[in-house]
């Protein structure tokens, strides 16, 4: 059996992917100097002979973020118009600069995250199922049981094609995962508070913890511990991890283009950006010693953690490891379902978010519940201006991602899991036309879209979950 034919990108860049440097590997940006023609020649005969658009040398990444609880269905979907034409409602308001970049689509259904004779429990079944695409076994024990997630299947079809990532995918919350306990109705909290499954019966606990999913992207610490060094003596010897690779990143740059200079110089000032917030929450947190939070998360002056700040801190992560082509695939779950999360910055008391979205149509409650939509679209829509900042050649990394915003509950007073709230962000390399509002056919099941992402990543899967076919965005 012949073994896959490697990329024509990637033994031109392999020696220059990763600088190292005292226990740290830092990745560098996507270079298009560094590609000879003939790779980019290879790359537009085989668009060509698939009938999509090249993404030049750029790969093709996706990513997801999960809301909870379903939204205020009145303020969220358009006024009025399908296709091209449509209005943006007030939840939705953020993403008026990006609605060339974005589509809603109505109709996608998740069936398995129904009830389906196991009675209660429909938040857990909702996180369990969203990217599995499969009924969760109801227990609250060891035996659990649901499906791979279309992540991990993404990220397998890759790795068995031979591409090389220094992460195969990477798993993010603002939440601390859980994988025992009992959490919604017999159900175990595994399901609650995963979004990723390696099989059917082993969720990847998602990193809460910016420092340390800053560390996993560009190496641990582990090599420093095992010398017997101290944690603040790591600190101060890793001062800035670009110190270490100044010297290497030099000699790259007389090799670079102009683009590909200032690539790299955006880039060096976002690694160090992202550093200065992470140490500055650090030591904040150090300077309460009543409260032991984890360290890296983001604290309001008071101690409580900034949730806001945390957020776009694990959002400015994520563009990181796709513009370091770190990762070829991210989840994001911003909460986990049933989340009882308040928002006393947005003006609301004391009431979380979970019992907020058990509205019963009262207007008081429903109008709660549209500020909490707002501030979550507004925080993706702080995403895609992040990722459409990032150049590609002659187009930006939003133009080369997929991303999926969403939730597996439509009402949360209703717990419906058909027509999900559903946006689909960025051009996959241009093989996706974005800027519409994109009515499908009732109960379409959203493992068909699922089945037509892998196939955008050039990973053919014939089902996917309960899927009936592919559905192409095109």
């Amino acid at each position: 059996m012949r073994s896959p034919a490697p990329s024509p990108f990637s033994h031109q860049l392999h020696r220059r992917s990763f600088l190292r440097g005292m226990g740290a590997l830092v990745a560098l940006p996507f270079m298009e100097s560094l590609v000879p023609a003939r790779a980019l020649r290879a790359a537009e005969r085989a668009a060509a002979a698939t009938g999509t658009t090249a993404a030049g040398p750029f790969p093709m990444r996706s990513a997801f973020v999960y809301i909870p609880n379903g939204v205020d269905n009145a303020n969220w979907w358009p006024t009025e118009g399908e296709g091209a034409n449509y209005i943006l409602n007030r939840s939705l308001a953020a993403f008026e600069p990006f609605k060339q970049d974005v589509q809603i689509v109505s109709g996608l259904d998740h069936q398995k995250a129904n009830q389906n004779g196991d009675g209660a429990g429909d938040h857990t079944r909702a996180g369990a199922t969203y990217l599995t695409g499969c009924q969760a076994y109801k227990t609250a024990g060891r035996d659990i049981r649901a499906g791979i997630s279309i992540d991990q299947v993404i990220a397998n079809g890759l790795v068995a094609k031979g591409e090389k990532f220094r992460l195969p995918s990477l798993e993010l919350s603002c939440d601390a995962p859980q994988l025992a306990g009992t959490c919604d109705s017999g159900y175990s909290c595994a399901y609650q508070y995963n979004l990723s499954w390696s099989s059917p019966t082993q969720p990847i606990p998602a990193e809460r913890n910016p420092r340390l999913v800053f560390e996993r992207m560009f190496g641990s610490a582990a090599t420093e511990e095992d010398a017997g060094l101290s944690r603040e003596r790591r600190l101060a010897q890793r001062n800035s991890i670009l110190d270490f690779v100044r010297a290497d990143a030099k000699q790259l740059q007389g090799r670079l283009g102009r683009s590909d200079q200032q690539k790299l110089d955006e880039y060096f000032t976002s690694v160090r950006e992202i550093e200065r917030r992470v140490t500055s929450f650090e030591s904040m947190a150090a300077t309460i010693p009543e409260m032991k939070p984890p360290t890296g998360i983001p604290h309001n002056e008071n101690g409580s953690e900034s949730y806001p700040d945390h957020i776009r801190l694990m959002m400015d992560l994520l563009v990181l490891a796709f513009q370091t082509n770190s990762t070829p695939v991210v989840t994001l779950m911003l909460a986990s379902e049933s989340s009882p999360r308040t928002f006393p910055w947005l003006g609301i008391g004391g009431d979380g978010h979970h019992p907020i979205s058990h509205h019963q149509r009262r207007p008081e409650q429903l109008a709660k519940l549209q500020k909490i939509d707002q501030f979550y679209a507004e925080q993706f829509a702080y995403l895609l201006g992040k990722m459409k900042d990032v150049k590609e050649g002659d187009r930006t990394l939003l133009d080369n991602t997929l991303l999926v915003y969403g939730s597996c509950i439509r009402d949360g007073d209703k717990h419906d899991h058909a027509d999900l709230p559903t946006i689909i962000a960025g051009r996959a390399g241009g093989r996706v036309k974005p800027g519409r509002f994109h009515v499908l056919d009732q109960s379409t099941p959203m493992s068909n879209f699922f089945v037509g992402l892998a196939d955008l990543h050039g990973v053919q899967i014939e089902r996917h979950g309960d899927s009936t076919g592919k559905l192409s965005l095109g």
